[in-house]
């Protein structure tokens, strides 16, 4: 196996000081990587793009300090040039760039002025990394062809599905995948320049498995990173390998989708990715970690991490006893808060998409939502179970750290319920007990507040998980005096809990008409 690498996900708010990303470093190379990735995004002070550099972003000084006293660990940057843009296209300057207007995540790849950012992008990033690789991203472009410069590209081309044939772009018989033309003209260019300045470029492979195609504009020099993380890689690895590709499998330690990490189908994940490189001969695995916003902390992973390493470097590892190492509380500890939360079911239990109840709670600005989703389910048994699983792990956790992210998921229940009991009182023209009922719940998002607060000076996390926090708060209030106003009835009727509870009540829109048209939020 060449390549034995975990990735960092920077993009997701974090804010890591140059002391924070030793410790990355250092715990790269004690475990046995190679290499780390630092999937940057917008997180990163690119020289080309001033109008970009959000407060506590990556440096080019930094990375520069951290290659000199870690030269032998590689450090390779993800860039995004096509999809993943959003902290780019949601600023005044970048949002000429934009396929979409006010959605989505993807630039437009028929936009000379964002094709020749792109350029300079990878200018910047070779002349700051001395990595062999450089990764280019490409992942989850699905508004390919949506804006009308894009579309009339397909048009012309004669777009009729995306069953194509590889022949097709050389005039012979057979429909042409328009998508697949603008994906391989847009990325085809790009991996060449990476390799005329002397690099090796790398992208992502979930697009050329939707748009097998592109591969065709593809320097063979190109490196895949195949990514799965709920199945083995080797059918969708093989496909790269058939076409003459070489392959990094990329699974997943499982975070975006759990209250902390679902360990169990993590370990079997990474597994499953190392043998299908040991069974095709692929030039190696790249473990990705995701979204540690939301009041993750990545140093509760670091223990994970390091169980990752050890079956890339022929050893056997179990995740959950990688904990032992720190202490016994450590093991129960994550075991609580993997195997025994994710069994209490509902929003806990595993699932493929993003956790619902930390979304709803801090990323809308409506902390109600977790409630109008997750109420009836977590005041009963499943709410039980959960906090009887959380007030369990807050009693033991052995780190400040580990603390806090527990203590998210019994506050975060604590609201719904809160919230609950007060639209009972809402609804039985009880106003001011369920007023009663929402005081407390301002205390919940300052508790939340000095967690975020800490878990940035610890090790870099999300400042926006702060103000997340304080949103919540202010809304808590904002729909307390709403309540003491028009939980009487004077307005000759008595709005829905949902609706007075939601950022755009008005009152006297008794028909709520931002719910019922579509385009409310365009």
């Amino acid at each position: 196996m060449q390549l034995r690498m975990w990735m960092l996900d920077i993009a997701r708010e974090q804010s890591p000081t140059l002391d924070h990303l030793r410790r990355y470093l250092a715990l790269t190379r004690d475990t046995g990587y190679n290499a780390i990735g630092l999937y940057l995004e917008h997180r990163f002070a690119y020289p080309s793009t001033p109008w970009a550099h959000g407060v506590g972003c990556v440096t080019p000084e930094m990375i520069h300090t951290l290659q000199e006293e870690y030269s032998d660990i590689q450090i390779i940057p993800f860039i995004n040039l096509l999809g993943h843009f959003e902290g780019m296209l949601y600023t005044e300057y970048g949002k000429q760039f934009r396929e979409e207007t006010f959605k989505g995540l993807q630039a437009c790849p028929c936009n000379p002025q964002f094709v020749e950012l792109c350029n300079q992008i990878i200018e910047d990033t070779i002349s700051i990394f001395r990595s062999d690789i450089i990764h280019i991203g490409g992942d989850e472009t699905q508004q390919l062809g949506l804006c009308p410069n894009c579309k009339a590209k397909i048009e012309a081309l004669g777009e009729s599905g995306s069953r194509a044939l590889p022949e097709a772009r050389e005039g012979t018989r057979g429909p042409v995948d328009g998508k697949a033309v603008l994906y391989g003209d847009h990325f085809g260019p790009l991996a060449r320049k990476v390799q005329a300045l002397g690099r090796r470029p790398a992208v992502w492979g979930d697009m050329f498995l939707e748009h097998p195609d592109a591969l065709g504009a593809m320097p063979a020099e190109t490196l895949i990173f195949d990514w799965q993380y709920f199945k083995s890689p080797l059918e969708t690895s093989r496909r790269f390998i058939d076409k003459g590709f070489q392959v990094v499998t990329s699974p997943a330690i499982l975070t975006y989708n759990a209250l902390w990490c679902h360990l169990a189908q993590s370990e079997q994940n990474v597994l499953d990715h190392v043998k299908a490189v040991e069974d095709l001969g692929a030039y190696g695995v790249c473990v990705t970690t995701w979204e540690c916003a939301l009041m993750g902390n990545y140093e509760t992973l670091f223990p994970v991490i390091q169980a990752c390493g050890a079956p890339l470097n022929g050893k056997d590892s179990s995740f959950l006893e990688s904990f032992r190492k720190e202490s016994e509380d450590h093991v129960e500890w994550a075991r609580l808060m993997s195997e025994e939360l994710q069994a209490v079911g509902g929003v806990f239990a595993f699932s493929q998409i993003r956790s619902g109840l930390k979304c709803r709670l801090l990323l809308y600005s409506n902390p109600f939502l977790a409630w109008m989703h997750h109420g009836e389910e977590l005041s009963g048994e499943i709410g039980d179970r959960a906090l009887e699983v959380l007030n369990r792990a807050i009693a033991i956790a052995p780190t400040t750290s580990m603390r806090g992210v527990a203590e998210f998921g019994k506050l975060a229940v604590d609201f719904v319920r809160f919230a609950e009991a007060s639209r009972r009182h809402y609804a039985n023209n009880q106003p001011g007990e369920a007023v009663n009922k929402l005081i407390p719940t301002r205390q919940i998002f300052e508790q939340l507040e000095r967690i975020a607060v800490a878990t940035n000076l610890n090790i870099g996390g999300s400042k926006a998980d702060i103000e997340r926090c304080r949103v919540a708060k202010a809304h808590v209030e904002r729909v307390i005096l709403r309540i003491k106003q028009y939980g009487d009835g004077n307005l000759g009727y008595l709005p829905a809990f949902e609706i007075i509870t939601h950022p755009k009540f008005m009152p006297h829109d008794q028909a709520s008409w931002w719910v019922i048209n579509k385009w409310a939020n365009e």
